[in-house]
């Protein structure tokens, strides 16, 4: 059998599958807060023994640049090796990739049921498929075909400039140019870059918080859950929760078109992350698919491109059936 587990700055999904069941269904599954712990392997020796199942191999996407199975975590103090994992776990393998590059793997094996589309469009057989995922941090993948299957490529892309489409975008990036000594687009796109757009649109346009929100966010333990859950309340939404929010769609259209031009994900993109999933009713609004679009001279090609949220864990789901598929060829 086999572990897998999608290594997050927030959280840490595990689970274990048999060939049987597949890479989506897990024996067993568990999710913890991946600060709690000193190390991924101090999880993984607590979900093992907690469900006495016996594991022979392991597969982990985490979130950083997996370099010869060699990873320190972008927004965590860990640091993994292959290498180390499989000695001190007592395991025959272990594989360690890009958590995008895992999204990437899932791809090919999601199920309809898996994904809300935002844009139908007229998808294009084997070409090139675009994934963008805001998270804690932002992360961007993509798959190319070579003839036979999908490939599926990592990168650090969320790291890239950030590149403002309107001056309004143009002031937050002069306004966050005095805080840091670069303005990546994950500054301003994903979880960490929630309180930033917060925080401008609050000082700098000075748009009105009400008190009984502004003391939530200020006391809550995670600023971002607290301003997306004030941006999309039904009943009283706080307006600069909602312009928080409007702002950051708006900046991952753009970023997700910029990504799909790049790689020209003729086979479409595919948006993850818990910051898209919790937004979704922001992104299901023509804004997001405006700027998305908004890409001169090539405006009738990205209307062509077709646009889908996953709604499922694609990551662990992507780890599982790499992980799976190689014990399956060690075996074989």
């Amino acid at each position: 059998m086999l572990i897998a587990g999608d290594i997050g700055g927030t959280k840490t999904d595990l689970g274990i599958y048999s060939k049987e069941s597949g890479p989506h269904a897990p024996l067993v599954q568990a999710e913890v807060h991946s600060a709690d712990y000193p190390s991924l392997q101090a999880i993984v020796v607590e979900f093992l023994s907690k469900n006495k199942l016996s594991v022979e191999a392991a597969a982990f996407d985490v979130a950083g640049p997996v370099i010869d199975g060699h990873v320190k975590t972008t927004n965590l103090p860990w640091v993994m090796d292959e290498g180390s994992l499989k000695t001190e776990l007592n395991l025959s393998s272990v594989h360690l990739m890009n958590d995008l590059e895992a999204i990437a793997r899932a791809v090919p094996v999601l199920r309809a049921t898996d994904l809300i589309t935002l844009n139908q469009g007229s998808p294009v057989a084997k070409g090139a498929i675009a994934i963008i995922a805001p998270g804690t941090g932002l992360g961007e993948s993509f798959l190319t075909w070579d003839g036979s299957q999908y490939l599926a490529h990592s990168s650090e892309g969320g790291h890239s400039d950030f590149a403002p489409t309107d001056q309004r975008q143009i002031r937050l990036l002069e306004y966050l140019s005095r805080r840091f000594d670069h303005v990546g687009v994950e500054r301003v796109c994903s979880g960490i870059g929630v309180p930033n757009i917060y925080e401008y649109l609050r000082d700098e346009e000075k748009i009105a918080e009400k008190p009984g929100v502004a003391q939530l966010i200020a006391s809550s333990k995670d600023r971002t859950k607290a301003i997306i859950e004030a941006a999309v309340d039904q009943h009283d939404p706080s307006e600069l929760c909602r312009a928080t929010a409007e702002m950051l769609v708006s900046i991952l259209a753009s970023e997700a078109g910029n990504l799909a031009l790049k790689v020209l994900a003729t086979g479409g993109v595919y948006l993850a992350g818990g910051v898209a999933l919790h937004l979704l009713t922001v992104l299901q609004q023509p804004r997001f698919m405006n700027a998305f679009t908004r890409k001169g001279r090539f405006k009738d090609v990205m209307q062509r491109i077709p646009v889908q949220v996953i709604t499922a864990r694609a990551a662990l789901i992507g780890a599982a059936s790499y992980g799976l598929e190689n014990l399956k060829n060690r075996k074989g």
